[in-house]
């Protein structure tokens, strides 16, 4: 059986999600799991997990893409080891590979590790233009949005609020009030 598997990262992406199903269906795909959950949290993948728990032996899971599918070669090689102990088999449309296939493993394994290598060379890229602009004095960072409400944050617990209710009030987190209340020393 084909197995189809669709993500987008936010529910604005309806036309992503729309032509991933398109070509499941064009595949042949028979039942698909589908989400808009991004893949930064993993955690969070519940129909990804139904699609692996719902494999058996001799299926295939269908991905159009595989950043579809996993963040990283770790956890590529984490659901691959998944689909494998259940006797079936991985095929990624966008790079015509089917883990049915020894030169699939092999590819699928290859392209895995180029994409995390691309990954970290940009990140160190990153992080070096961050420190040159902060040499250069160009680069602050983020504004630190709770600090600036400190005053507000003291008010209202002055009036006898609590941290969750000031939390909400003044649109922070309630670790970032009580962060400031101690500052405080109140």
């Amino acid at each position: 059986m084909l197995i189809g598997y669709a993500r987008t990262s936010t529910v604005d992406q309806k036309a992503g999600l729309e032509a991933q199903l398109r070509d499941l269906a064009k595949e042949g795909v028979e039942k698909v799991f589908q989400e808009q959950v991004s893949s930064v949290d993993m955690t969070n993948r519940e129909k990804l997990s139904e699609a692996l728990e719902f494999l058996r032996e001799g299926d295939t899971l269908v991905v159009t893409k595989l950043d579809r599918l996993a963040r990283s070669v770790a956890h590529l090689m984490e659901v691959l080891g998944t689909i494998e102990a259940k006797g079936a088999n991985l095929r990624i449309l966008s790079m015509n590979i089917d883990t049915g296939t020894a030169t699939g493993k092999l590819m699928l394994s290859i392209m895995g590790s180029v994409a995390e290598f691309e990954r970290s060379i940009m990140l160190e890229r990153q992080r070096e233009g961050i420190a040159k602009a902060k040499a250069a004095g160009k680069y602050t960072g983020r504004k630190p949005t709770a600090k600036a409400k400190a005053d507000e944050v003291l008010r209202l617990h002055r009036e006898g609020l609590g941290g969750t209710a000031i939390a909400r009030e003044v649109g922070i987190g309630r670790s970032s009030v009580y962060r400031i209340l101690e500052e405080a020393g109140s």
